[in-house]
């Protein structure tokens, strides 16, 4: 009588190894770290080391950390999944493996001004949205001062959200992209995703070189002109994309307070302007923005 045979673990996750594959969901693919770094780090840019890890509470905890040792400008922290995610105002929120892109940089940027450091995630944005607009063929507008935004089924929804920190002279600037979230994994209604959006590529490999890419040439201008955002072009290409501007909204300002109004512009230190029904113009450098629908006639 034969003797059974016992298969013979390959060791690799996903063929005999009891740990899960990234390659579970196949529209899912693990990110390439090696490619990445190769790609992407090169003699006299920005970028000094991309580093992807499988899972981790939040990137940009984790590269706070690194900044508070004394890391260089230009790390790219990406995680394929995070279970302590952070937004603006503390939200926190989580997504499926490889369904976005969730990522941090750490930035240093020499000659500019603390003050000016608050533009830095309108520079964010505007990288993201300028990317997904030319890459993925998505329109993507940003509602003050950085969510990322765009219309399925003549709603907005938003996609993606960003959160910088400012500690120990560096600055981390947070991303988190939804791209292949399907609509039973949304986490509220109001949000979406480039797939449905109709994305022409959600390649996240593809999509997040072009974004750092974006990035290092927008912050090099920006940068040069000492964080100035006129002269560096980040205020207009901001309002070209904003899609407050010109809309009723309601802002929910710290300590539970409410303002009313129409907003009207961005400032130079990139506060949102409102005009409110007795024609006052308030000055908001930060708040959770509701746009408001227009009444029926």
């Amino acid at each position: 009588m034969t003797e059974p045979v016992t298969p013979r673990r390959s060791g690799l996750r996903g063929f005999g190894h009891a740990g899960p594959s990234p390659w579970t969901d196949l529209d899912r693919p693990p990110l390439d770290a090696a490619a990445l770094q190769h790609d992407l780090v090169l003699p006299g840019g920005l970028w000094t080391s991309v580093d992807v890890v499988t899972e981790t509470g939040s990137t940009n905890s984790d590269l706070a950390a690194r900044a508070a040792e004394g890391a260089p400008q230009g790390a790219v922290l990406v995680a394929e999944q995070q279970n302590a995610g952070r937004g603006r105002l503390e939200r926190q929120w989580t997504a499926p493996a490889r369904s976005g892109l969730f990522l941090s940089v750490l930035l240093r940027p020499d000659g500019v001004p603390v003050e000016r450091y608050g533009w830095l995630p309108i520079l964010v944005g505007v990288a993201a949205a300028s990317t997904l607009n030319r890459v993925a063929e998505v329109e993507v507008g940003l509602k003050w001062p950085n969510d990322l935004q765009v219309e399925i089924a003549g709603a907005e929804r938003k996609i993606g959200g960003i959160l910088t920190e400012l500690g120990g002279g560096a600055v981390v600037a947070g991303l988190g992209l939804n791209v292949s979230l399907r609509e039973a994994e949304l986490p509220v209604p109001t949000a979406g995703s480039l797939v449905l959006a109709g994305a022409a590529v959600t390649d996240r490999s593809i999509l997040l070189r072009a974004l750092l890419r974006e990035f290092a040439g927008l912050y090099e201008e920006w940068t040069a002109a000492a964080g100035d955002p006129q002269a560096s072009g980040l205020l207009p290409a901001y309002l070209d994309r904003c899609t407050t501007l010109g809309r009723q909204v309601r802002v929910h300002l710290p300590g539970g307070r409410e303002l009313l109004g129409e907003a009207v512009a961005v400032d130079g230190d990139g506060r949102l302007v409102v005009r409110t029904p007795d024609g006052a113009r308030r000055a908001v450098g930060a708040g959770d923005v509701v746009h408001v629908r227009p009444e029926p006639r």
